[in-house]
């Protein structure tokens, strides 16, 4: 691969006739970054699709091509493309659904639309595969008539079908009404009773390591209960039994659900395994004696995720957080907080409450400024990107706290040139200040100079528009090819540099 002339490929400001010469070299990888462009002609288009699959399913998704454009006996896969987008000529599918290609068939039974008798021909197709990839799409008829597919694996894929109807997800989960499958992915390999080690020897084998079928299914029919676990459509009256279950992951599955009847959620929230608990305690259907409970739990983790939840009550919150690290991310209970909430969470003693507030990028202005000017470092730096700051607020912020906020400073969308410049003469050098000075827009030729002497930060430097041109050029020949090929794709590369570029690489 050739990365400088897969930066060309992806400049959006190179040169007409040099994206034709790009079109014209035939490259997989050059031809990858042509395909994201957005200036190509319909000829261009054209030429990149009609030479490689590859090209043409991404262009297809993109809505660069239409069905006018597509030849589906030459290029099914793009056919698939745009059928799967719904832009596809219809009478494709009766040709493509006797394709000899078991994985066209395939993506051909996961696209939506397909006329009546494609999908009864799907439905027949005598490899399992293909069949299982309709059940997991279906509409609701033809899962319903799929879940008493002989099939293990079918049935599997109708559990995780939204559209299913609920009564046949309900069936799925407890059996009633539903002949016994016959065979499964397992039993299709190997005679039962069989467990398919880590071990495997055999190259062509694609079951999962603890597969197993004792005539049973066993293993399938337990991803069927997975797989109707999550899937939202499944009545919780059908699944609210399974709190005793034995698979752990399952139970944890069962957590999450909402809905179900509060005996459940208690026999859940003493199950033994933390992870279950955990789950449970980020489910909103909890109630407040169950959030205390969670709260109060010995695992980390259950009280963390406790803190995701976005019922949880702000005081049981506070508890929570004044006691347990819940890392970086603004918690769902704090971004809905309203606004007379948000003026006691700003009081709140604890700055460890103060800081998960200040995460929030809505705040009022005067909410905004009070946490901006808070003693505490870990405070003031959550709330340093916060928008509508003020240049002088975050210059005072950089000067109070130093390097505890400094990047979070050059993050704020509104730090000015010259406050970018500021934290870019820091010293020692600010290493995560330098990588988002070198994505911020308003970062100039001094600052992004600075940038270039971080290896991290030297190709988000070398891509930005505002360094100087005669910089941009002379980071084409940097021994890094990331920096070298972020300068080729960059805008602010002079057409010439661009020229002289191609003549050097282009046949």
């Amino acid at each position: 691969m050739n990365h400088l002339l897969c930066g060309l490929a992806a400049n959006p400001a190179l040169p007409a006739e040099l994206v034709d010469r790009l079109v014209a070299l035939a490259d997989d990888e050059v031809d990858h970054h042509l395909t994201g462009r957005d200036d190509l002609s319909h000829a261009q288009t054209l030429r990149l699709a009609g030479r490689s699959e590859l090209n043409g399913v991404p262009l297809a998704y993109r809505g660069r091509l239409t069905a006018a454009d597509v030849d589906p006996t030459a290029q099914p896969r793009v056919a698939l493309a745009l059928l799967d987008e719904g832009t596809g000529d219809p009478a494709w599918a009766r040709l493509l659904v006797a394709d000899p290609v078991v994985d066209h068939r395939e993506r051909l039974a996961a696209c939506p639309g397909l006329p009546a008798d494609v999908v009864e021909t799907l439905v027949a197709d005598q490899d399992i595969g293909v069949v299982v990839e309709l059940a997991r799409w279906a509409a609701p008829d033809v899962a319903a008539r799929l879940a008493r597919h002989p099939h293990a694996e079918v049935r599997r894929a109708v559990a995780a079908n939204a559209s299913a109807p609920p009564d046949v997800l309900a069936a799925l989960v407890g059996g009633e009404g539903l002949p016994p499958a016959r065979n499964c992915l397992v039993c299709d390999r190997d005679a039962p009773p069989f467990m398919h080690g880590p071990d495997c020897p055999r190259s062509d084998c694609e079951l999962r390591p603890g597969a197993s079928c004792d005539g049973s299914h066993e293993s399938t029919a337990l991803d069927t209960l997975w797989a109707a676990l999550e899937n939202p459509a499944t009545p919780a009256h059908a699944v609210a039994d399974l709190a005793d279950h034995p698979s752990a992951a399952l139970r944890r599955a069962l957590a999450a659900r909402p809905g179900l009847p509060p005996r459940t959620y208690a026999r859940l929230a003493e199950d033994p395994t933390p992870g279950v608990r955990a789950e449970l305690a980020e489910n909103p259907a909890l109630d407040r004696a169950l959030m205390l409970m969670s709260a109060a739990d010995s695992s980390p983790d259950v009280r963390r995720a406790l803190a995701h939840n976005p019922r949880v009550p702000l005081d049981v919150l506070t508890r929570v957080a004044t006691g347990t690290r819940i890392g970086g991310t603004l918690l769902p209970r704090i971004a809905a907080a309203a606004p007379a909430e948000v003026e006691e969470l700003a009081k709140s003693p604890h700055e460890v409450v103060r800081m998960l507030l200040a995460r929030r990028r809505d705040l009022p202005a005067a909410i905004g400024a009070r946490l901006a000017d808070d003693s505490d470092a870990k405070v003031a730096a959550s709330v340093a990107a916060h928008p509508g700051l003020g240049a002088e607020r975050l210059r005072t912020m950089v000067d109070r706290h130093g390097v505890q906020v400094i990047a979070r400073v050059a993050a704020n969308p509104d730090a000015t040139p010259e406050l970018l410049e500021h934290v870019s003469r820091h010293s020692p050098p600010a290493r995560r200040a330098l990588r988002e000075i070198a994505r911020h827009p308003r970062a100039t030729a001094p600052a992004l100079l600075a940038c270039l002497a971080d290896e991290r930060a030297k190709p988000l430097a070398a891509a930005h528009p505002a360094l100087p041109p005669q910089v941009v050029t002379a980071l084409l020949t940097d021994p890094d090819p990331q920096v070298a090929e972020a300068a080729a794709a960059n805008p602010a590369l002079p057409p010439s540099a661009m020229r002289r570029l191609a003549a050097e690489l282009l046949p």
